[in-house]
């Protein structure tokens, strides 16, 4: 085996990087954790390449040890970037130092991959009158419909089955027809199951080296023992900030009255007790109108009664619902289980009155009420369930807050009596954040109130934005405040600059949309806030309405605050500004994405110097230039939109094979690709594609194997782009795309060999 400098060196060789001391620091310790089998703290700065930085270590361990290491982000970006963009290439690097390409693979929860089984009617329709039948459906009845034609001809040619790598996508309702829950699959069971887009995706990780998936996945394979990911012993979580609140989502449940309605509807066919299910929706509906909006500190009687209702109905539908000996595998049946034993386990929950669990009721504007129950802490359920058996790796970069890593280890579980031993450790950032950025406060600004942005910070943002040239990012503090910038900007500008609002379009659109124009503005909330990555000129300011303090009424926070305050803690530094820190210092991240980008962080909010936990705040974020004064920020900015750049190009989801790897890489192509035999885990040959003659769509164009070969004996023959457009008699822009979802280059000039 290579030492880690050797492949640290032919991996950023391979990628045209440069090898920067952090990054060779981190690579070190990350080796270290896994062969002391000790847990890892590590901070890296954005632009330190820490993602190569645990993958080498990841891939040496993988091959020593023949098992793979599993690495969890929080974001799909950084889930693409890993899959598209790193392990590629470093696959390509390393091949002649191990002798073979490491492998790599893409896994997801059910819910990200259409259903073989679903396409073809084994289940009930989600809904129902949309015309959405296995037969024809009209494709002018609706916007649903024409969305369902579009997922049903996809599923004829997509081989991975991954919602991501359809584009555009297709709304959520549309999304529900064509897949099912982890809860409604029929796993072993399905008539279809080796059709299974799920099933040949978790097969074909079994065997790679390096599994890639996400924080929500990784808990349930790790809380609930489905044994969905492969054996490792490895673990590397990427995007350690948001653990917590990523776990947190996933052990929240919930319950409404029309969530046991429909339960009772989809059972409704099979069972005879549906009635009385039905009945306890109802009289649930009348008590939870009457609950106030906000956190329980217990369960009223009212409520306690009617959450019995709910649980003992559904108990009782249970048992109808189980399915007699011999009985074959139904979709219909499954269904209206997984949903009557939500609503059972669910309230049954309630009522048990956990001793962490806290309880709250919100108004959904369009759900109507709903009521809530998530744990105050997941430490605990960190420190056994993800921490016990394994090596963990935790990194992100901002871990360290108010300049020590302690805020984050308690709420991870990796503090108090009984806690596993870890180390922390801070690789810096090759960044010259003093000389590449400022950081403005307006300290000149009004206090941020409740009731909406105050015309004098509307004309802040407007000069702002006027002096930028547009290039901005404006992080809000709520949905409502990201859109009454929105239209007010629009109409100061009156169309001289775009402006994109969150929720006008999916995420990952927009952000394409803000990074090719410079003169476009994207504005928006919590999402925006981290994992945006626009390098270049596309964005040189971004814009921080106010702290990002968690709302006072926030139920598990305020529980949080309350509880830490009991124990003689400082509850609003531990949960508050803690919470405020680490967004703050995600936020100011969007800016600097590379060592020749310049820019602008502008905090619309005085109390950054004047608050008493001001000090706090500061330390974590990047080390800035730091000013209030105005006129020098927004003659800097002019000056950076006058000497702009054009902006740097954006990058396109790619089509999937099997494994979750780029079609047309050597781990996307489903080919078997030999390995030398002293490798003890030979690669795992991918499963047949669905057959059809189809093998891609691009453009609205369908190829053939044929037309594929056809491309590619052009690109041999040092055919141009315009030659192959007129020769296979499509536009050159459908011809281009699919020359790069194989991987061609039409240049023009015939390839020689020298042999």
């Amino acid at each position: 085996m290579p030492s880690l400098d050797d492949l640290l060196h032919a991996a950023v060789q391979g990628v045209g990087g440069v090898e920067r001391p952090g990054q060779v620091q981190m690579a070190h310790a990350v080796a270290d954790a896994i062969a002391k089998d000790e847990h890892l703290l590590v901070q890296a700065g954005t632009g330190t390449g820490k993602s190569l930085a645990y993958l080498i270590p990841a891939v040496q361990h993988a091959m020593q040890e023949g098992r793979p290491a599993v690495v969890a982000t929080a974001t799909l970006a950084l889930q693409a970037q890993i899959v598209d963009r790193d392990m590629p290439r470093l696959a390509d690097a390393l091949a002649p130092l191990l002798g073979r390409r490491p492998t790599y693979a893409l896994v997801k929860g059910r819910r990200n991959y259409l259903c073989a089984h679903k396409l073809e009617g084994g289940f009930p329709d989600d809904d129902e009158g949309a015309f959405l039948s296995v037969g024809q459906v009209d494709q002018q009845a609706s916007r649903l419909g024409a969305e369902v034609v579009r997922l049903r001809e996809w599923a004829e040619v997509t081989e991975s089955g991954d919602r991501d790598e359809l584009v555009p996508g297709v709304s959520e309702r549309a999304w529900r027809q064509v897949s099912v829950s982890a809860h409604e699959c029929l796993g072993g069971k399905c008539p279809m199951v080796t059709e299974c887009f799920v099933e040949r995706s978790r097969e074909a990780a079994k065997e790679v080296d390096v599994v890639v998936t996400n924080h929500s996945f990784m808990a349930i394979d790790s809380f609930e023992g489905r044994q969905m990911l492969p054996e490792h012993k490895v673990l590397i979580v990427d995007e350690a900030h948001e653990l917590v609140d990523r776990v947190t989502s996933t052990v929240t449940d919930e319950i409404t009255a029309n969530m046991v309605s429909a339960a009772a509807k989809r059972a409704g066919r099979l069972a005879e007790s549906t009635d009385a299910v039905d009945d306890a929706g109802v009289f649930l509906q009348g008590v939870l109108d009457e609950l106030p909006e906000g956190r329980l500190t217990g369960v009223p009687d009212a409520l306690e009664l009617a959450l019995a209702r709910v649980r003992d109905t559904t108990r009782q539908v249970q048992s109808e619902l189980k399915p007699k000996p011999g009985e074959e595998a139904d979709g219909n049946r499954q269904v209206a289980r997984a949903s009557i034993d939500e609503m059972y386990e669910n309230s049954a929950r309630i009522l048990e009155r956990r001793e962490l669990d806290v309880v709250w009721v919100n108004r959904d504007p369009r759900r109507g009420t709903v009521l809530r129950v998530a744990p105050m802490s997941v430490a605990m359920l960190l420190r056994d369930k993800v921490f016990g058996d394994r090596t963990v790796v935790m990194t992100s970069a901002t871990l360290e807050l108010g300049g020590t890593f302690d805020a984050v280890a308690g709420t991870l579980g990796l503090r108090g009596e009984g806690a596993p031993d870890w180390r922390g450790l801070d690789v810096g950032s090759p960044f010259d954040y003093p000389k590449q950025a400022i950081a403005y406060v307006a300290q000149h600004l009004p206090a941020p109130g409740r009731d909406g942005l105050a015309e004098q910070t509307l004309d802040e943002i407007e000069a702002l934005i006027r002096a930028a040239g547009g290039r901005t990012l404006g992080l809000f503090s709520s949905m409502r405040a990201a859109r009454e910038a929105t239209e007010a900007m629009r109409e100061r500008f009156e169309g001289d600059i775009g402006f994109l609002c969150q929720g006008e379009d999916q995420i990952t659109t927009l952000v394409r949309q803000f990074a090719r124009d410079p003169q476009t503005c994207l504005f928006g909330t919590l999402t925006l806030w981290q994992g945006v990555d626009v390098p270049g000129s596309a964005c040189q300011l971004v814009i921080i309405d106010r702290i990002p303090f968690p709302r006072p009424d926030d139920p598990l926070s305020s529980a949080r605050s309350q509880a830490i305050a009991r124990m003689g803690g400082n509850g609003f530094m531990a949960v508050s500004a803690t919470h405020a820190a680490l967004r703050l210092a995600q936020g100011a991240g969007r800016l600097i994405r590379r060592g020749d980008d310049r820019g602008v962080v502008a905090f619309l909010d005085s109390r950054m110097m004047t608050a008493r936990y001001a000090g706090f705040l500061q330390r974590s974020l990047p080390p800035f230039w730091p000013t209030t004064d105005r006129e020098r920020v927004l003659a800097a900015l002019r000056r950076l939109d006058q000497t702009a750049p054009e902006p740097v190009t954006v990058h396109e989801p790619a089509l999937r094979g099997v494994t979750g790897a780029v079609a047309g890489t050597t781990m996307g192509d489903g080919a078997e690709h030999p390995r030398p035999e002293v490798d003890a885990r030979p690669v795992a040959p991918a499963p047949p594609p669905v057959a059809a003659s189809r093998t891609a769509v691009t453009q609205g164009h369908s190829w053939t194997a044929d037309a594929d070969e056809e491309l590619r004996d052009g690109v041999e023959l040092g055919l141009t782009l315009e030659e192959l457009s007129e020769s296979l008699e499509l536009p050159e822009d459908v011809v281009a795309a699919r020359l790069r979802g194989l991987g061609l280059d039409a240049s023009g000039a015939a390839r020689m060999s020298f042999d």
